[in-house]
């Protein structure tokens, strides 16, 4: 029977995991049995002792679950991921040339939406920057965890999103108007931890190995991120 390493990611990596887990079962025999949830649910499940062999998180939430002695403290970063706006189908690309012209875009959507995840958190923080929180309190959209915003806005619920650019990728039924401009750029960093309730240490620790291997660099880029390591 091969080995087999369970894991648990958040949404935004999930079609990168698939790919990277192909490509190291096909080198290794290792098979990965990797969940994609929302990174809040995730980050919860395993803080409440869920057991699994791989965590893969935001470099933060992992940086809390290690604090917390539910995974090791030796992370692995392994991809850098922006946060890209979408409009619908055919809909006014915005212009995303300045962090000047994103509010006015902002402005000038009837509904925004936006994850429970990083690049939610980063949306918000920009709101509160701009002084208009309150102001878009009745026009903003959070999707719920697990839900592609891209969703909501190929079915026309939003006519503004915001995620990272691998979960809106490719997606029917929306076009991709690009990234946040330089001026208010977001990168998250996509990290991944050994489990301290792994029973399999050494092998989750190798597939940790891969994951920055010249192998990798393609699927990566494939899927919207630049590798977290040259």
């Amino acid at each position: 029977m091969p080995t087999v390493l369970t894991g648990i990611s958040s949404m935004a990596t999930r079609a990168l995991l698939v790919d990277l887990a192909a490509a190291y079962t096909a080198q290794t025999g290792v098979v990965l049995a990797i969940e994609s949830v929302g990174g809040v649910d995730a980050a919860q499940r395993v803080a409440a002792g869920e057991a699994f062999d791989l965590v893969l998180l935001a470099s933060d939430a992992l940086d809390k679950l290690a604090a917390a002695g539910r995974v090791r403290p030796d992370r692995t970063d392994y991809v850098h991921s922006p946060v890209a706006v979408a409009v619908p189908a055919g809909a006014q690309l915005p212009d995303l040339s300045s962090e000047d012209t994103l509010k006015a875009a902002v402005l000038a959507a009837s509904t925004i939406g936006y994850s429970t995840g990083p690049s939610g958190a980063h949306l918000q923080r920009l709101f509160a920057r701009w002084g208009l929180t309150e102001t878009l309190a009745s026009r903003t959209v959070q999707a719920r965890p697990g839900v592609p915003v891209g969703s909501q806005v190929a079915s026309g619920e939003v006519a503004l999103g915001f995620q990272q650019l691998s979960e809106l990728q490719g997606m029917p039924g929306i076009t991709v108007a690009g990234l946040l401009p330089a001026d208010c750029a977001f990168i998250t960093t996509f990290s991944a931890s050994v489990a301290t309730a792994s029973s399999q240490a050494d092998a989750a620790q190798a597939f940790l190995a891969f994951l920055n291997t010249p192998a990798t660099t393609g699927i990566k880029l494939r899927h919207g991120m630049t590798p977290a390591r040259a």
